[in-house]
Parts: structure tokens; C-alpha cells; sequence
């Protein structure tokens, strides 16, 4: 959700029940602009909430020319002041991957490494002394997990580049009401990893500058994304079932459309047997 537009935007998806208060409201729209500023930000969005046992974690995205560049992640406990998250890899990713419950909502908290298998990591865990893991470190992790699998946007709402820089599209007008009742017509934005194995008979229909990810008709299970009309049909939300907490939301023939996530980290993972 852009900072400009955050009031507006929480208003809109607050009719999953979700949402935050007035005074954390006001001192969001406050702080985020002055991070846009002093980080030189081209533009800064919310991300969302985390909740711990402790106290949640509020998320902020900072991005650059290139819309899916690399993004800088912050995280503040006041929604006042804000930290800068280093970068997710692929090794937070796996030392992470083992930990499961609820954050404690303590960057500096630290886990205890999961079980160890096989000689080679018993002798790197001796050789390290088994350093502990922060939250922190579990946080970025997190984040990028979620990103990569309900990060949605509207088909057009933004065009690659032949140089290859994916950039908003000016001609984007939002969906027709047909298309945004549709799941193809919202994409994951991150790598694609279906488009790539398609056929060239399937690729002849789509146009290269825009259709460069992956649609979310495809997504597995099948079943996992809600979608609802609401306000007399003026607003098409979505909501992610893998990952309760996250809503996406647009207006049908506007350029508005965003998702948050107010959430507790945790996937679900029986969806499988709900469906």
C-alpha cells in the first residue's frame, strides 16, 4: 500500500475485519514519508503487520526505478521509529526454514538451530559453535517467503522494458469488472517459474510486455485465493488461504489496487485437506 494513499487503502480492505488503529494510522502516514525522504526512496508502501507474542512488527517497502528490482525492507515496533533489514538469501532462507510458532515479536530474540543432519553440517555447526538465530534474521526471511507467494498486481499494471527494467504502465486503467471476477487477471509479482514452462503454442497469445509472470489461475493447491465483491461490486478483494492475513483490493476501472498483510507469520499448511 503507496504511503499517499494508506488511509484510503486500509479503509478499503477493513471488511475482512483486519486493520489498525487511528493513532497507528496517523503516525504510519507521518513516518513513512520522512523514510522516503531520507532514504531517497522513489516510492514507499506498507507492507504489514506481523503479530507476535510480544508486540507486532510493522513492515515497510522502499523501491527504486526499477519496480522489480531489489526492495528495501524496514521494520519498526511503534510504526515511529524504523530499522533497515538486510537482505533476504538463500542461506537465512534454509537456516530458517526448520522454525516454526508464533514470532515473539523481540528482533534480538534468538532460536536455537534446528536439528542438524548428515557429517558435513554436524562438523560446520561444531565449527561455529552453534551460533543461535536471531528473530531478526527470521523476519527477513519471512517476509521474502510471503512476498514470493501472494504478492499479487493486475495484469498490466506494469510493463517490462526490451532493455528489461519493469516499469509502472501510464496506460494502465485498472480491470474491467469480467476481468477482475478472474483469477488470470492478477499475477505474482516476483520471478516467474510457470511462464517459463510453457509451450511456444501457449506463449503465441500473450503479450511479452506484460504478461512476464505468473498468472495466479495456476497457483497450487487449486482453491487457495478468495475472491469477493464488496460495495455493490465497486471493489474485488482477494484474500490468500496459504497465508491467512493477506487481502489484496482493487477498484475495477481505477488505477487503485494494493495488498497488505496483517497477519501471524504462519502458513497453513492443512489447506490441502480444506479444500
Amino acid at each position: 500500500m503507496d504511503a499517499e494513499s494508506l488511509p484510503y487503502a486500509l479503509d478499503l480492505v477493513a471488511g475482512g475485519g483486519a486493520g489498525l488503529s487511528a493513532e497507528k494510522r496517523a503516525a504510519l502516514r507521518a513516518s513513512l514519508l520522512l523514510l522516503r525522504r531520507d532514504y531517497r526512496f522513489e516510492r514507499v508502501r506498507f507492507w504489514g503487520r506481523i503479530q507476535g507474542i510480544r508486540g507486532p512488527y510493522y513492515i515497510a517497502e522502499g523501491l527504486g526505478a526499477d519496480r522489480a528490482g531489489p526492495r528495501s525492507r524496514l521494520y519498526s515496533l511503534n510504526c515511529v521509529e524504523w530499522s533497515l533489514l538486510p537482505p533476504a538469501t538463500e542461506e537465512m532462507i534454509t537456516q530458517t526454514a526448520g522454525l516454526k510458532g508464533r514470532f515473539q515479536g523481540d528482533p534480538s530474540y534468538e532460536y536455537e538451530p534446528t536439528e542438524k543432519k548428515g557429517e558435513e553440517n554436524e562438523r560446520i555447526y561444531e565449527e561455529e559453535g552453534g551460533s543461535m538465530i536471531k528473530e531478526e534474521i527470521r523476519l527477513v526471511a519471512m517476509i521474502d517467503q510471503i512476498d514470493k507467494a501472494v504478492g499479487i498486481v493486475p495484469r498490466g499494471a506494469f510493463v517490462k522494458t526490451p532493455l528489461g527494467p519493469v516499469h509502472e504502465n501510464r496506460n494502465f486503467e485498472g480491470l474491467s469488472l469480467t476481468e477482475a471476477k478472474k483469477l488470470n487477471s492478477y499475477f505474482h509479482f516476483t520471478e516467474p517459474v510457470n511462464l517459463k514452462n510453457r509451450t511456444l503454442l501457449e506463449k503465441a497469445d500473450l503479450d511479452p510486455s506484460i504478461d512476464f509472470l505468473d498468472s495466479l489461475e495456476h497457483d497450487i493447491p487449486k482453491g487457495s485465493w478468495s475472491i469477493q465483491l464488496e460495495r455493490g461490486g465497486s471493489l474485488v478483494v482477494l484474500k490468500s488461504l496459504l497465508w491467512p492475513g493477506l487481502t489484496f483490493y482493487h477498484v475495477p476501472m481505477t488505477k487503485q489496487y494494493g495488498y497488505i498483510y496483517l497477519g501471524t507469520g504462519e502458513k497453513n499448511i492443512d489447506l490441502p485437506f480444506m479444500l
